[in-house]
């Protein structure tokens, strides 16, 4: 059972590990105690290549300082040779005698630290914290259970399913309370995906923006799809990020931007590309914006995504719906079997 003391110190390791990056690798934290539960160090991991947490840690000690004293982590510390040396092996040989972590390790490769350590004959507990544990790395566990990062697919469209009215133009369908949402969900994002039609056509800044229409302090990367060139005085090139652009597989996409430490991409479009990611089993969530406005004609939300008969519909599960001044917003996902 943990004490107050471990309480504590798992409390400040999950406030210290979010001053590391959020990237290829998880945000950790880790203090060390000794046997009256003082703090004798902490540490985090602050990115790809530098020392992880527990390592940090023990690196701020005199060497036999950390002998029998107790590690508070929240994951469970590494037991691969990656950039660096397992962490398990590291407060083995500091003499540690005691391992409290939050979160277990899912990785294929990294995982079995906490077995390592028992069988060293290290006192281990796992689980303290863990609702906050899974809050701190929810979306770097959902890239490891992935294999990718997680995807949103977002659009707007008029009741009748329209993105557009018959000559094109789609400024504005929805309200500004809808804007506002869409801009606050950017934000939460580390990549926003259009394409190229997207862009010829609106010319977006694809940036997050505040109601007043300033930029918030978190920017998305943006992303093109498709090879046609993004014009010299487009809007996209006064990003606060270069853009990357790509064409071809949505795997290989995805595969590149996980490798880049990309844990969420929001997919604004257009009705192509957001029909592409739906057709690929590639949307995780879906975000549909829905204005109380007809507008007929053939510029539909969403092209084509392989559905040829209606045994064939891509079946959802509905999360939420909300009220956004005039507008709905659903959020969905697609259903399990045992949804359907």
């Amino acid at each position: 059972m943990a004490s107050a003391a471990e309480r504590d110190a798992m409390r400040r390791a999950l406030t210290i590990a979010g001053q590391g990056p959020r990237g290829v690798n998880p945000q950790v934290g880790a203090v060390i105690l000794a046997a009256d539960g003082t703090v004798l160090s902490e540490g985090w991991h602050r990115g790809a290549g530098t020392p992880h947490a527990e390592v940090d840690a023990l690196s701020r000690l005199a060497p036999g300082d950390a002998r029998g004293a107790t590690a508070v982590v929240t994951l469970e510390p590494c037991n691969h040779t990656g950039r660096t040396g397992p962490c398990s092996e590291a407060l083995i040989a500091a003499g540690i005698a005691r391992v409290v972590y939050s979160v277990a390790d899912p990785g294929a490769r990294s995982s079995g630290g906490g077995a390592r350590l028992r069988e060293a004959g290290v006192d281990v507990e796992a689980g303290l914290l863990l609702e906050a544990g899974h809050a701190l790395l929810e979306s770097w566990l959902a890239v490891q259970s992935l294999g990718r990062p997680h995807v949103t697919v977002k659009w707007a469209q008029s009741l009748d399913g329209r993105a557009a009215a018959s000559d094109g133009t789609s400024k504005w369908i929805t309200g500004p309370a809808a804007r506002n949402d869409v801009h606050r969900r950017r934000a939460e994002s580390d990549v926003i995906i259009v394409g190229t039609g997207t862009v010829l056509a609106d010319d977006p800044a694809l940036t997050a923006r505040a109601d007043d229409g300033t930029l918030l302090p978190q920017q998305p990367l943006p992303v093109v799809l498709g090879s046609r060139p993004v014009p010299d005085d487009a809007a996209l090139h006064r990003h606060p990020h270069r853009f990357l652009q790509y064409s071809g597989d949505l795997m290989a996409v995805l595969d590149d931007l996980r490798m880049r430490g990309a844990h969420r991409v929001f997919v604004e479009g257009g009705p192509a590309v957001a029909a592409s990611f739906v057709r690929e089993g590639l949307a995780d969530e879906l975000l549909v914006y829905v204005a109380p406005v007809l507008l007929g004609g053939d510029m539909l939300a969403l092209r084509d995504i392989g559905v040829d008969t209606i045994a064939h519909a891509r079946r959802l599960s509905v999360a939420g719906v909300h009220t956004l001044g005039d507008d709905l917003l659903v959020i969905a996902s697609p259903a399990s079997e045992g949804d359907a």
